[in-house]
C-alpha cells in the first residue's frame, strides 16, 4: 500500500461533525472515532468485544463505564475493558472533542438499546 493522507470529508460520519477511521482497508491495527459533541450530546450505552481508550482532547465529558461514572478534562485519558457496557456525554459548556480508539482494525459495537 502506497503512503497515502486519508481526507476528512472521506471519514465524516452522515452530517455530523464526527469522523470514523476503519484501519483494515489502510493496514492499520486499530480504529477511531474523532468525535465532535456540543453539550448534552454522546453516544448511548454500547460495548465491544476489545478494548478502547478516549482522550478528551477539549471539553468535558462525563464517561459511565460499567457502574462507574467519571468526569473527564482535556488531556485525561480513560480506558474501558473488553465487553464492558459504556458511554460519555458532553457535560460541559462548549465543544467536547474526544478521540475514541478503538483496539481492532475493524469495529465491532452493540447498543444497550438494541
Amino acid at each position: 500500500m502506497s503512503a497515502r493522507t486519508i481526507p476528512a470529508s472521506e471519514l465524516r460520519v452522515g452530517e455530523s461533525q464526527t469522523l470514523r477511521f476503519e484501519g483494515r482497508p489502510y493496514g492499520s491495527g486499530i480504529s477511531f472515532f474523532l468525535v465532535k459533541n456540543e453539550p448534552g450530546q454522546g453516544p448511548g450505552l454500547h460495548r465491544h468485544p476489545y478494548s478502547e481508550t478516549w482522550t478528551v482532547l477539549e471539553g468535558e465529558a462525563t464517561i459511565r463505564i460499567g457502574d462507574e461514572t467519571l468526569v473527564a478534562h482535556a488531556g485525561d485519558t480513560a480506558v474501558v475493558a473488553p465487553d464492558v457496557w459504556h458511554g460519555f456525554t458532553n457535560t460541559g459548556s462548549g465543544t467536547l472533542r474526544v478521540m475514541c480508539v478503538h483496539a481492532s482494525d475493524v469495529m465491532i459495537q452493540e447498543w444497550l438499546d438494541d
